[in-house]
Parts: C-alpha cells; structure tokens; sequence
C-alpha cells in the first residue's frame, strides 16, 4: 500500500513511518507537515491510503479528505486523531472519509485498519460508528435482534416516488445496508451474491448520488429522505 501521510506533529510523523517500514504491506510515498502541502502531494503523488489528521496548522485536514476525494476516488482515507472527537470524526466521514483510528493504537492496529480499508471495510471506533447510525437511521426499521436472520433487515418498506425513480431496487437494499454499518463485503454475504456485484451497485449508487464514498451516500441519501 501506497500511503500518504498528512500529520503536523513530528512524534506522530515518526511513528506512522516506523509502523510502515516494519510492515511488508506499506511504503510511504509522501510526508505533508501542513494542509497546503498535502494539497500539493495529492494531486502530484500516487497514493492507495491517505492517513489525515483533521486538525492541520493552516487549515482542517477534512479539506484534503474532500480533496482526496477528487483527486483520487479509488483511494481510502483514514482520519488519525488522538481523541474520540465524533463531531469532527462524523463531518470527515461525510466529506468522503472510510475508516478512523485513535493515533495511539498499536502497530497491529494501524497496519490492520489500512488493510481492511483497501478490502472494502470501514474500520471505526465503536464510539463514533453508534454516533453516525444514531443520525442516519430511522429508529424504528432494520433492527437487528440476536434471534433474527440477517435476510429480515432487507424488509421491503413502501418507496417515495424519487426512490422507484432514482435507485433501484436492489442498490436501495445495498444503500439501506451500509447505512446499518455493514461493509460491502458483509453486504455481498447477506445478499448472497458475489463482492464485485456490491461494488458496482456501489459505484452505481455514487454516481446517482453524486458523491465518492459510503459515508457521502448515507447522508446525501438521508438528506434527500430516500432512507
């Protein structure tokens, strides 16, 4: 993985680049101190996995995330910040974020969230991912009780007219399942179909929507009353 690194902070510059060179999966390409030279580096440096701390000297890193976002659709994110700021967490995740990591975890945990963002997961604190469902789900549908199969969250519910009109209906119970919190290999799984057919209702549902990640979907869709 290819990994561009957006962190003011020289312990912490130091630490994500002793954590990539003891692993086999990660080579830095870039170092940025400042929002202005991420800026720079993401529209000049090929990267699979920008790692950004929200809280840059000159600016807030969730303007690189939208960046990112642009410049290079088929890179994952990662917010790094020291604290469970769900607020700031959640805004990075709408403006195109895919995962977030407390930067203390361990070395393990850092290499294991980066893989599992290039696999299609969303790795996040448990804190924040009940923050973020608490704002896009309707309280009363898709709960999931330790006795009930996973086929009942897909539930039919009666559609708006723009929802018939904008997504069908198979991407309406994809988008309806990410918006659970499940990743679209788990959505591929509950489906019973094959990952890469999740992922072109994904990209299917982006294009709709006109945004570039999952989190994005689930708020344009909350926002435009489809979920």
């Amino acid at each position: 993985m290819r990994i561009l690194v957006l962190e003011d902070e020289p312990h912490w510059q130091q630490r994500i680049r002793e954590i990539a060179d003891a692993s086999d999966r990660c080579e830095i390409v870039a170092v940025c101190a400042n929002l202005l030279e991420g800026l720079r580096a993401i529209k000049s440096v090929e990267f699979d996995v920008m790692v950004v701390d929200l809280g840059l000297p000159d600016g807030s890193g969730i303007e690189a995330v939208r960046a990112a976002r642009r410049s290079a659709p088929s890179a994952d994110i990662l917010v790094a910040t020291v604290f469970d700021d769900e607020r700031s967490v959640v805004s990075a995740i709408c403006a195109g974020a895919t995962g977030y990591i407390v930067k203390d975890s361990s070395p393990d945990e850092w290499v294991s969230a980066m893989t599992e963002l290039r696999a299609g997961h969303s790795p996040i604190s448990p804190k924040v991912a009940r923050h973020i469902l608490r704002r896009v789900q309707e309280p009363a549908r898709y709960r999931r009780d330790d006795g009930q199969r996973e086929e009942n969250l897909l539930l039919p519910r009666s559609p708006a007219p723009e929802e018939a009109s904008l997504l069908s209906s198979r991407e309406m119970e994809v988008l309806r399942l990410v918006a659970k919190g499940f990743s679209l290999v788990e959505v591929a799984r509950i489906l019973h179909v094959a990952h890469t057919t999740t992922r072109t209702h994904a990209k299917n549902i982006y294009a709709k929507l006109e945004v570039n990640s999952r989190g994005e979907a689930v708020f344009e869709a909350t926002r435009m009353g489809l979920l």
